[in-house]
């Protein structure tokens, strides 16, 4: 059955095609398995809550009859502004609008928000564009520039918002700036969501062509109900694909977590137990109701636009295990940076179990990716980051937080990460083990290694405990601390490309973090003190059982592997690394450039090689095989596909096949770096 939607239509619809429902809402509520809804160009201020599930191989799909011309939109216009002082007008709205949740009423807050950050989580938007919200009229009249902002100037447009009891209404003050608020289109954030479910199990929906914006949504920590602008709500089966999503207050989509009402953001409300003791609480508490590869997760997103949200483009916990995240383009994330806490980038997921990020373009966000706990059996490949850093203004203290194109945190692995090209001055943070570095470019450092995975206790011990499951499964298999190590790195490319001083200011203010470093040097070197496997393995030799002589062994940091990486421009390897091949004399040049709405890679580095200035065998390497590669020593558990079935690394960034002596990096050969990157 198809069901024809368009918002010119007039009332009373019947669906079809001659006689369109005028509400997506409508089809939304009748639409069943094998079902299509097909949606005509327009703007569709409407929360879209699907009633009903697909089936496997019989999904229900929604479809915007024209790519992105079918807009869905949290947002309502706001009119009738009147002029206060200067540049500065004042509006007001009933509060009946809002219904049972009024975004200006409603603080962001859960587990790992940092709570001195107050806001709201409604917005006012200039022009589809989210301005700046502050605690009093004052601070509107005086417009000044926020020091963190990633956009400096616009974040002197600022806002505020007041309730007034007597009439039951909201009352917005607004600094436009000089602009007339009547010629430009004004918006405030009314729905919480977009397109979202609001009962669990609504799966296998495919949702294809849209746009969707401007929700007020609320914090998605992993200790809580995790919602998004647009999500399955713990289901199974669902495809966002051709999408352009953007201005969610917090998660543009979510493929989180559930609500467990009495272990939710529990670790807020109640005090007694740190958030941690409360996750792994959430996973067993998962575990019990139903948490399994049949009920949950397997969702694609794909050849999407995800920008401008306030905490993540992707979140998720538990809900997104076994899924694949491919060919979008992730950007602008965190820039405002009027929320901070522990849960922010371009895409966070906690237990990311068996899932793929493939071919992704990732910029300019705060952080590219996080991969938090139970980064088991997941693999980053072929994806491009760049840019994962503040503006850089010479002279000027950087204020906004610094992080990474990549963060793994408290996993055991295995992790993959291959055929990848990181330019952003931190390239992986890795306060993780189980992680195999293979075929990538590294213009950045890495950070945390040997750190980061206590619970920040200041004279007590304070490990953090985190799962592993059964192999390509959910059930957990154990909880250990982090060891540390357990690290392989193959035929990589480093490259140190110059820091600015403003950077470094800010790299050394961490020197002493107990969550973080200093370090901006690339290369394996902060490795330098792990042990080989030989080195580990002679700790065991003789008897080890109880009464043997007691050592750390049990506790010592997991050996480290390296072969077949190049260094260049200072990059430097770890001592132990037997096969490095290190070139100071040559300037290896490296960065990205867009060309007619194209992404370039740009570097001499394959001229350096045709020229005999870079020993063209020195680029040669091991065509690397899954029993190549120790497995992740916690889970005991190869580097291998979701489906249990070995991988040889013979494919490159662009999926060009290797030879069967192939050169290191993310190309099979040289000669690539002429075609567009993305």
């Amino acid at each position: 059955m198809k069901y024809y939607v368009d918002c010119r239509a007039a009332a009373g619809g019947d669906g079809s095609e001659n006689k369109p429902f005028n509400k997506i809402q409508q089809a939304a509520d009748i639409a069943v398995a094998g079902d299509e809804v097909i949606v005509a160009p327009g703007i569709y201020r409407e929360y879209v809550d699907p009633k009903n599930a697909g089936e496997e191989g019989k999904p229900i799909v929604y479809r915007s009859a024209k790519p992105r011309e079918a807009h869905i939109t949290g947002a309502e216009v706001l009119s009738g502004w009147t002029k206060v002082d200067g540049t500065v007008y004042t509006a007001r709205v009933s509060n009946k609008i809002f219904g049972d949740y009024n975004p200006y009423t409603t603080l962001v807050s859960g587990d790992w928000f940092i709570a001195y950050f107050i806001a709201h989580t409604g917005d006012v938007y200039l022009n589809g564009k989210s301005m700046y919200e502050v605690q009093s009229l004052d601070e509107v009249k005086k417009a000044e520039p926020s020091d963190s902002a990633w956009d400096t100037e616009f974040s002197r447009y600022k806002w505020y918002a007041e309730q007034d009891t007597s009439t039951d209404e909201t009352v917005f003050y607004a600094n436009f700036l000089g602009r007339d608020p009547s010629k430009d289109n004004i918006e405030i954030s009314v729905r919480r969501n977009g397109f979202y479910p609001s009962k669990e199990g609504v799966g296998y929906i495919t949702l294809n062509g849209f746009v969707v914006s401007q929700a007020a949504t609320q914090w998605a920590p992993p200790t809580a109900y995790q919602e998004g602008m647009v999500g399955p709500h713990w289901s199974k089966g669902w495809i966002i694909e051709d999408c352009e999503i953007y201005e969610s207050k917090c998660s543009g989509i979510s493929l989180g977590k559930y609500l467990q009402p009495e272990n939710d953001n529990k670790w807020l409300k109640t005090k007694y137990k740190d958030g941690t003791q409360t996750e792994r609480d959430c996973i067993c508490q998962a575990q019990v109701e139903g948490w399994s590869k049949e009920r949950i997760g397997s969702h694609i997103i794909r050849n999407c636009e995800i920008h401008d949200c306030g905490q993540t483009g992707i979140v998720g916990h538990l809900g997104g295990v076994f899924s694949l995240i491919e060919n979008n383009h992730i950007h602008h994330i965190n820039n405002k940076q009027n929320l901070a806490g522990a849960e922010i980038g371009g895409i966070k997921m906690h237990a990311a179990i068996d899932c793929i990020y493939r071919r992704n373009h990732i910029h300019h966000c705060t952080r590219g990716i996080w991969l938090d706990w139970q980064a088991q059996g997941t693999r980053v490949t072929q994806n491009f980051f760049h840019d994962n850093i503040p503006p850089q203004h010479p002279g000027k203290e950087i204020k906004a937080e610094v992080a990474e194109d990549l963060f793994i945190e408290v996993s055991h692995g295995p992790t993959l990460v291959d055929n990848n090209i990181f330019l952003s001055p931190r390239a992986l943070k890795l306060a993780t083990q189980g992680v195999a570095v293979i075929h990538n470019i590294l213009a950045g450092s890495f950070t945390a290694v040997g750190r980061g995975c206590n619970n920040g206790a200041p004279n007590r011990p304070s490990p953090r405990y985190t799962p592993y499951h059964m192999k390509h499964r959910t059930e957990v298999a154990g909880f250990m601390t982090i060891l540390h190590g357990d690290c392989k790195f193959y035929n990589n490319i480093f490259i140190q490309k110059p820091i600015c001083d403003e950077f470094k200011a800010r790299m050394v203010a961490n020197e002493k973090n107990d969550w973080d470093d200093s370090n901006f040097v690339v290369g394996t070197v902060p490795y330098n003190n792990y042990p080989t496997f030989d080195e580990w393995k002679a700790q065991f030799e003789g008897y080890c059982g109880m009464g043997s002589e007691t050592t750390d062994r049990y506790y010592s940091e997991l050996p480290v592997w390296a072969g077949g990486n190049l260094y260049f421009n200072g990059a430097k390897p770890m001592s132990k690394e037997t096969d490095a091949y290190v070139n100071s004399e040559n300037n290896v040049e490296i960065d990205c450039e867009e060309k007619d709405g194209k992404i370039y890679l740009k570097t001499n580095l394959y001229e350096l090689v045709s020229t005999g200035k870079v020993p063209a065998d020195a680029m040669l390497c091991k065509l690397m095989h899954t029993e190549d590669i120790a497995p992740a020593f916690e889970p005991e558990q190869n580097y291998e596909n979701p489906d249990g079935s070995p991988i040889i690394f013979n494919i490159d960034f662009f999926g060009k096949k290797r030879g069967e002596k192939p050169v290191a990096g993310p190309f099979a050969d040289g000669s690539e770096i002429k075609d567009s990157l993305f």
